[in-house]
């Protein structure tokens, strides 16, 4: 059963919790603002609390938004938060998943969402194994990660052993392997947004020259994506599997099987699908938050 994502006590007042302001930071202070909500910007970096107190007046009755680019310290920070009664969006269970590849997945398969196939090993001899069961190309990917960063296409076993060789050397994070099969695909992928129970806005995501990966970071480009019911109903699944509030789901339109989730943001970036679409997503956004929106 879905959870049911409505605020049963409105707020007035936000916090928008950063470790870096980037454009969404502050079109959520800004829309806030122009609502009335006594909005507050605070830099997670700077933040310092009892854990043994109640709620502190630092942030007073505020609900939080979580926006820290860094996983380990939304992570850190959204159990603190909570753990002294304040109200997280997204939530520490949320965060905690989202942020990793592999919990990720284990959680959109256990509930019965489409994803790539993947493989997972811990050594470097179990992940060349691996990738022969799983067979070539197949896209390796870091557990913890964003941008596409740490993100590589073994297209062949020399590229396999040259890669985990120099992941040997690395953290221990990037020790636990994690491989997913290259999904047969256009040239693009969708990033959907899912505020509450409902999907806000969508756009495709193509990939820049030469390049196989959809990122705009990476140089791809976005245009509008309609809608559909299908698209509605497998991100409101995947955003209840993973306890979102508000997420950005990523999918893939595999040619064998369709649509598919390959990730779900939990401090997802929204600036491209404002700017393509034209919807107020930082406003449903604040909306959302405060309870304001019949939602």
């Amino acid at each position: 059963m879905s959870k049911e994502k409505i605020n049963t006590t409105p707020t007035t007042s936000l916090t928008i919790l950063y470790d870096n302001i980037r454009w969404e930071e502050k079109a959520l202070f800004e829309a806030a603002k122009k609502k009335g909500t006594n909005v507050t910007m605070l830099d997670c970096k700077a933040l310092s609390l009892k854990l043994e107190d109640k709620i502190d007046n630092i942030l007073s009755n505020s609900t939080v938004i979580q926006r820290c680019v860094s996983y380990f310290r939304s992570i850190h920070s959204t159990s603190m938060l909570e753990g002294l009664g304040y109200r997280v969006i997204n939530s520490f269970e949320t965060s905690n998943i989202c942020g990793n590849k592999l919990f990720a997945h284990v959680t959109l398969r256990k509930n019965g969402i489409k994803t790539p196939k993947a493989i997972t090993a811990f050594s470097e001899e179990s992940a060349l194994s691996a990738i022969e069961e799983i067979g070539y190309p197949v896209v390796i990917k870091p557990t913890v990660g964003s941008w596409g960063r740490l993100i590589g296409l073994l297209r062949d076993k020399d590229a396999a052993e040259a890669v985990i060789e120099s992941r040997e050397y690395m953290f221990p994070l990037y020790r636990i392997y994690f491989f997913e099969e290259f999904v047969k695909r256009p040239p693009r992928d969708i990033r959907a947004i899912v505020i509450g129970n409902r999907v806000a806005a969508a756009i495709y995501r193509y990939s820049g020259h030469d390049e196989w990966k959809t990122n705009m970071a990476l140089g791809g480009k976005a245009e509008p994506c309609t809608v559909t019911n299908e698209l509605e109903d497998l991100c409101l699944k995947a955003s209840d599997a993973v306890r979102g509030e508000i997420v950005g789901v990523d999918l893939m339109e595999s040619d064998e099987v369709g649509l598919m989730v390959h990730e779900v943001n939990s401090t997802t970036e929204f600036k491209n699908t404002v700017r393509v679409t034209g919807v107020d997503i930082p406003s449903l956004a604040v909306e959302y938050s405060t309870g304001t929106r019949n939602r």
